[in-house]
């Protein structure tokens, strides 16, 4: 198998031929000459696009390019929140088992405004936002040329659309901070001065985003659908519960730290003088973003959205696999009762993931396809509740002093290959402890069968060259389908939707903007369903019996803090916690520290069981919560602010 790095995906079906010939006409026209700012024009008339709209089968086609340029969140390459945060961590140098190593640079403090890593403003992955925004715009100025099209189905795509439309806008606006807002693409006849455009205040964008969605979700029995019906072909289209559930992040996100009275950014102005951040708080933010969450919530459920749980009729398993697989297959079963808005691109979303997040399992079927490499930093292990629900610092009846010594396991202790030695820090965990993370004495059950793992250096599952191994000594059980099957010189795997909002997130949400405006009693059930599936007692019952804090959760800041690592546990290893963190303004504190893991080039219990520094990562506040905008980008137009630090 060649490396990854040379590994080129071909372009994809949905991407269109009018797509590749309006690219080409702007080009022409950029280095022609022509009045361009850093937004290309597309030019009016094309032929091409009376085409494109002249039947229902060929606008079909364009409504799928516009698709096409969603990211593909399920490649932890593509996603920075798998690999530019601090929640896996991987050897270097990497000369091989990669697509891209941006992230992994960004996650090494090596971000620069000359040539910006996952730069998808200008078109990381080959997916340039903008001309999503462009193509997207394009849609809905010609949808009412096509004559064969059914009301109700021209509905139903301006409502994707609009929905794409507002999905790019939000993803350049988590990136970026203030954006500008690409309502109507500008015609060839636009001045200098109109092509350069600017940034927009956020609360302006947000509006623009928010009031997006709701148009993509407004009506009963028109436009989006409630839920797909066609599970063979249209799965992974967007419906009404998406476009809510997406507008409750949003809002949840604008009413958050990191853009609701933030006095770091109080002086970014565009150079009109304009002010781009409200340095002052507003806590209807809040009653906004919960007022959003719960109406996503009613409609989920009455779309018949539900936590997962775990149910095979091929498989009897014991209790507590029971529990590890409803952790498990909430993420990994394709299609499942909790799944909101899941990504399917290039029919494998998920493929990459699992492969550089599975282990060798299988000491007499070495295959090189399992990576392994996506390893969870000890912080990650050590953010997992206790058996009793409640942080490991604060269990009384938990050895936290202790957590770093050797014991032996027993046949009571479950997760664990009994009579192997593992430290302390991994006895009496919570469920999705087991779950999620993988180590060296734990089990790793998967349909087939239940495969330990032993990662000593001289080991089946350890490192035994300059690649396939964690550098941690942990591995990201939780993103691998039970599914997987392989021997030495085969691998197939269940290649899930990507789950980009699920009912557990929702919930999360919603708890967190109820306790933010004053209802915290209210917020506790929701955040006791999810702990109910996962096996933990009420946050009620934990923290009153076992936390040497008791009535924590009783005051605002405390269930705060509980709401916090309670989002941190259960989203662990789905790309939300290096948003989290970010929003929350609380990155500068969690990501400038060191990265450990155990001392993998050891044979014995001993030397291997040995906290060891891996690397020292950096954040530096206020410049590193924003990407950089090119420099580049800021030449061509010069209205255009930079963001503060670059």
């Amino acid at each position: 198998m060649q490396p990854l790095h040379t590994y080129q995906t071909s372009i994809k079906s949905l991407r269109s031929r009018y797509f590749t010939i309006i690219l080409l006409c702007a080009a022409a026209a950029f280095f022609a000459g022509c009045k361009k700012g850093f937004l290309d024009i597309i030019p009016d008339n094309l032929p091409t696009l009376d085409h494109a709209f002249a039947n229902r089968q060929e606008a079909e086609k364009f409504l799928f390019t516009c698709y096409a340029y969603l990211p593909r969140e399920g490649n932890p390459d593509m996603n920075p929140g798998f690999s530019a945060g601090d929640e896996a961590w991987t050897y270097w140098p990497m000369n091989e088992d990669y697509f891209n190593l941006d992230p992994y640079n960004i996650a090494r403090g090596t971000q620069s405004s000359a040539e910006p890593y996952m730069n998808y403003w200008d078109g990381y992955d080959g997916r340039p936002l903008w001309q999503g925004i462009r193509n997207c715009n394009i849609f809905l100025e010609n949808v009412n040329k096509v004559i064969d099209l059914q009301p109700y189905e021209k509905e139903r795509w301006i409502a994707e659309v609009k929905f794409l439309k507002a999905y790019f806008h939000w993803y350049l606006f988590r990136m970026y901070g203030p954006i500008p807002v690409v309502d109507k693409n500008l015609p060839t006849t636009a001045t200098p001065d109109e092509v350069r455009i600017f940034r927009q205040p956020v609360d302006s964008v947000v509006n623009y985003i928010a009031s997006l969605l709701d148009e993509a979700a407004a009506g009963e029995n028109t436009g989006l659908p409630l839920s797909i019906t066609s599970s063979t072909t249209e799965l992974g289209r967007i419906t009404k519960v998406a476009a809510l559930a997406i507008k409750a992040r949003v809002l949840v996100t604008a009413a958050s730290p990191l853009f609701n009275g933030n006095g770091d950014f109080a002086g970014m102005k565009n150079k009109n003088g304009q002010i781009l951040f409200n340095p002052q708080y507003d806590a209807t933010k809040w009653v906004r973003a919960k007022d959003a969450c719960k109406k996503a919530i009613d409609l989920a459920k009455a779309a018949g959205v539900r936590l997962y749980h775990f149910s095979s009729p091929l498989t009897t398993v014991d209790h507590a696999t029971q529990i590890e697989m409803n952790i498990r297959n909430a993420v990994c079963e394709k299609w499942n009762s909790e799944l909101i808005f899941g990504l399917t691109s290039d029919g494998d979303p998920t493929y990459w993931l699992q492969t550089f997040a599975c282990p060798q399992l299988d000491p007499e079927e070495f295959n090189l396809n399992l990576k392994g490499k996506l390893a969870p930093p000890m912080k990650m292990a050590e953010m997992f509740y206790t058996q009793n629900g409640v942080p490991i610092e604060e269990d009384k009846t938990w050895d936290y002093g202790n957590r770093y010594k050797l014991r032996t396991v027993t046949a009571q202790d479950t997760g664990m290959q009994e009579g192997y030695k593992t430290v302390g820090l991994h006895f009496e965990r919570e469920p999705r402890f087991y779950a999620d993370i993988a180590f060296d004495g734990s089990k790793w059950f998967m349909k087939n069968q239940n495969y330990n793992i032993q990662s000593k250096a001289d080991q089946y599952s350890g490192k035994k060259q300059i690649r396939l191994y964690s550098v941690t000594g942990y591995y990201t059980k939780k993103v691998v389908s039970w599914n997987l099957n392989f021997t030495a010189t085969s691998l197939k795997t269940e290649s899930y939707p990507w789950p980009v909002m699920r009912l557990a997130d929702l919930y999360l949400l919603y708890a967190e903007a109820l306790n933010e405006t004053g209802a915290s009693a209210e917020a506790l059930p929701y955040l006791n369903q999810i702990r109910e599936r996962a096996g933990l007692p009420s946050i009620e019952t934990s923290w009153s019996t076992y936390s040497t804090n008791p009535t924590k959760y009783t005051s605002v800041a405390g269930l705060r803090s509980i709401i916090w690592q309670e989002r941190g546990i259960e989203m662990a290893f789905e790309a939300s916690r290096f948003w989290d963190l970010r929003r929350w303004k609380t990155a500068p504190q969690v990501l400038n520290g060191p990265i450990y893991g155990w001392d993998i080039q050891q044979t014995t219990y001993e030397g291997y069981n040995r906290k060891v520094f891996i690397y020292n990562t950096q954040f530096v506040a206020p410049r590193d919560y924003f990407w950089p905008i090119k420099e580049y980008d800021l030449q061509i137009n010069t209205n255009l602010q930079q963001n503060p630090g670059w």
